[in-house]
């Protein structure tokens, strides 16, 4: 069994090889070769008042690829309000550091393949999922990407589009002056784009013909005031408001976690199913991350999916002006087997892994 750290998954993943993976795999859901649930959660009160912990899970395989995984994060959450914007912050342990884990197995024979962090993979696989919607809901001459964040998820963001896009030029705003102009001075030089840094999401959002929220905020980010006619529009953390969400004309839809077999009323739409203990404690007036799952409940007759677009049966844009928009839906467990075996494979062609016996990891005792 390997074990692959970040910096191994650097070297071995890339964001168009991320993006076809993924593509596939949502592929595979739609004819029913893979398989997947909904992320859960799981949330207990840490007990200090403020914050919370947080367990989470996302699983999925395929016969198709012979890969199956789940993806598991232990995180403290603390959400704040900082200069009128609502955030969440996490950790593990301590402030800085984090728990992902990423375990892929064999569909074949049930054999433990890797340990994987799920830091760059995870920053990448979320990017290749908004340049998927990109490639299908934005107009084919797309040239200006206006960008909301400047964090990790904002860069992994900008080298995905630019898989499937020719953009030209990065409007980057986020609240910190410095970060905003970092953000273009990196970009720029790491893509030799265009990159300027703007004073508000509205001068992000001028004249782009793609808008992407990469922020950690809890509440809306993109404005739908800010949109103007034939943008695409991505958003992870944060969301869109309800003026831009009466202003999408379509709404892509990449995929839906599989409805179980022995109990077809467990199917959900929503991004994540959560728990809570203590559900009377005070501590959950102050998290706001679980109020609300993503889903499309209401806005059905705009929905489109990435099956019904490959099949011809539908189109995620209907004329240039369309203002459109892209999100994963709740396949996130598709999503992990895919990339981590293309990860697997690759390190396994070039000698990269440390390896740990699979003896440690198997028994002899029926379970």
């Amino acid at each position: 069994m390997l074990v692959i750290d970040n910096q191994m998954v650097s070297e071995l993943l890339n964001a168009g090889d991320a993006v076809a993976v993924l593509e596939q795999s949502y592929i595979d859901l739609a004819a029913g070769e893979g398989i997947c649930r909904p992320r859960i959660d799981m949330r207990i009160p840490v007990g200090d008042g403020k914050s919370v912990y947080q367990w989470g899970t996302m699983e999925g395989g395929s016969a198709r690829s012979g890969y199956y995984a789940i993806r598991m994060k232990s995180d403290v959450l603390v959400e704040e309000t900082v200069d009128g914007n609502r955030t969440q912050e996490k950790y593990c342990i301590k402030p800085g550091t984090f728990m992902g884990l990423v375990l892929l197995l064999s569909v074949r024979n049930g054999e433990p393949l890797a340990l994987l962090n799920d830091g760059v993979l995870q920053h990448t696989r979320v990017a290749a999922d908004s340049a998927i919607g990109v490639k299908y809901g934005s107009n084919k001459d797309a040239r200006v990407l206006g960008m909301i964040g400047s964090g990790g998820m904002a860069r992994s963001h900008l080298e995905a589009i630019m898989t499937v896009r020719d953009l030209e030029l990065v409007q980057v705003y986020s609240p910190t002056r410095a970060n905003r102009e970092r953000y273009a001075a990196e970009m720029a030089e790491l893509f030799g784009i265009e990159a300027r840094a703007v004073g508000s999401a509205e001068e992000a959002c001028k004249g782009a013909d793609i808008v992407t929220g990469c922020t950690d905020a809890v509440g809306p980010v993109i404005a739908g005031r800010h949109l103007e006619a034939g943008a695409h529009v991505t958003s992870i953390g944060g969301r869109p408001d309800e003026e831009a969400r009466e202003k999408f004309v379509r709404w892509l839809r990449l995929a839906d976690a599989t409805v179980p077999v022995s109990n077809k009323a467990w199917g959900t739409r929503d991004e994540y199913v959560y728990y809570r203990a203590r559900p009377d404690d005070p501590i959950w007036q102050q998290h706001l991350h679980g109020a609300k799952a993503w889903n499309v409940y209401g806005i059905e007759q705009k929905v489109v999916t990435l099956a019904q677009i490959l099949n011809g049966e539908a189109e995620a844009r209907g004329d240039r002006s369309d203002i459109t928009f892209s999100e994963r839906g709740n396949a996130q467990g598709a999503q992990f087997h895919a990339v981590c075996g293309l990860i697997y494979e690759k390190a396994m062609s070039k000698g990269i892994g440390r390896e740990i016996p699979t003896e440690w990891l198997v028994q002899d005792i029926r379970d």
